[in-house]
């Protein structure tokens, strides 16, 4: 027995190890969008900072393996680096692993279906759990920013929240943007691919070309890089519809793929692959 528990220790300590060193060369990058607003990037879906003398609302928490360098980040950028509010955008790990550290004595919002997936999940620490929860847009002020959370019907998951900095022009989308890849749409959690692309037209709808756009993954965009992610959508789905039309099976739809104007959008996660699979399932 003795033998048998020196061994998992040490295969506990070797996994601890391994995940130490995945997130050791990782950097926070900050970069300013508009007065008092942050885009930070690191190993997760990127956040959003307000900063100032209030202390920091942040939007999504990334790894908790990254906690302490998100809050030297922080630090660096706002004379108060101390977390006032948290924001979930969604539930997925990289955006709400990091809630544990970050979100210690503080308000944490999200969508009340993300409580719901989280509180189910037994490998979610339940310290990390929201404890503002919405079904309506919620209008804040921090550090004199002025911003709105507002929930979204089903698309990416079906606990959406994307921030908008109306006087600031600034939109941060969450996963409702993959900016230039193809999204990841979590059908096993409520996402949806038609509800998706119509909230992509909404959001278009509610900004102008001079609007920056956060990402939940990707480079700073704007309306037009959001033009280009709705425009992919609804050709991919337009032709994937085709193929089933015609009578074709997945296996062969895959085979005959989406053509080269779409091979950039591929990458490791949503492989063309994969998308197809999205489009042709849901």
């Amino acid at each position: 027995m003795r033998v048998i528990y020196l061994m998992l220790l040490m295969l506990t300590a070797a996994v601890s190890a391994k995940e130490e060193d995945r997130y050791a060369k990782v950097q926070i990058e900050a970069k300013a969008v508009a007065e008092h607003i942050y885009m930070l990037s690191g190993a997760g879906g990127n956040m959003a900072a307000v900063t100032g003398p209030q202390g920091v609302l942040l939007v999504d928490a990334q790894f908790a393996e990254l906690a302490s360098k998100i809050t030297g980040k922080l630090q660096q950028i706002s004379a108060n680096g101390k977390i006032a509010t948290l924001v979930n955008t969604h539930h997925h790990a990289d955006h709400v692993s990091g809630n544990k550290v970050l979100g210690q004595g503080v308000a944490i919002i999200a969508h009340q279906n993300v409580y719901q997936r989280l509180n189910a999940d037994h490998n979610f620490d339940k310290k990390g759990l929201p404890t503002v929860l919405l079904q309506q847009p919620l209008q804040l002020m921090l550090n004199n920013v002025e911003l709105e959370l507002i929930p979204m019907p089903v698309s990416h998951t079906d606990g959406d929240v994307v921030v908008w900095f109306k006087k600031a022009n600034v939109l941060h989308t969450g996963d409702l943007m993959f900016a230039g890849r193809f999204p990841f749409i979590d059908l096993k959690s409520g996402g949806s691919v038609a509800g998706y692309i119509e909230n992509t037209r909404q959001l278009m709808a509610r900004i102008d070309d001079n609007t920056k756009v956060i990402p939940g993954h990707g480079d700073l965009t704007n309306k037009a890089g959001l033009q280009q992610s709705l425009q992919m959508m609804e050709e991919t789905l337009a032709l994937v519809q085709s193929y089933k039309k015609a009578g074709l099976s997945l296996e062969q739809a895959i085979a005959k793929g989406l053509g080269d104007k779409y091979k950039s959008w591929h990458w490791n996660f949503i492989t063309e692959k994969r998308w197809i699979e999205t489009l042709y399932q849901d």
